[in-house]
């Protein structure tokens, strides 16, 4: 599916001109029919996937409690 520039900018919640500068430094791939560039979304959907689960993994981390350190002295 092709999205407009102003739609991928919403997709990716990110501003307008960010998506056209990306496009420029061809960090999106893009086509340009004469007037507009359009975007193909299937190029997000592998990146999206790794970010959600860079995003799983870090919060399972942070949820592993820390262990008790076995060289810890008892001072009583």
């Amino acid at each position: 599916m092709y999205m407009t520039v102003e739609e991928t900018a919403n997709y990716l919640s990110m501003p307008i001109e960010q998506v056209k500068r990306y496009i420029a430094e061809k960090k999106i791939r893009a086509i340009f029919d004469g007037e507009d560039y359009y975007v193909n979304s299937a190029q997000f959907h592998t990146h999206l996937e790794q970010v959600e689960e860079l995003k799983r993994q870090i919060d399972e981390w942070r949820n592993t409690p820390i262990p008790d350190d076995i060289d810890v002295k008892d001072e009583d």
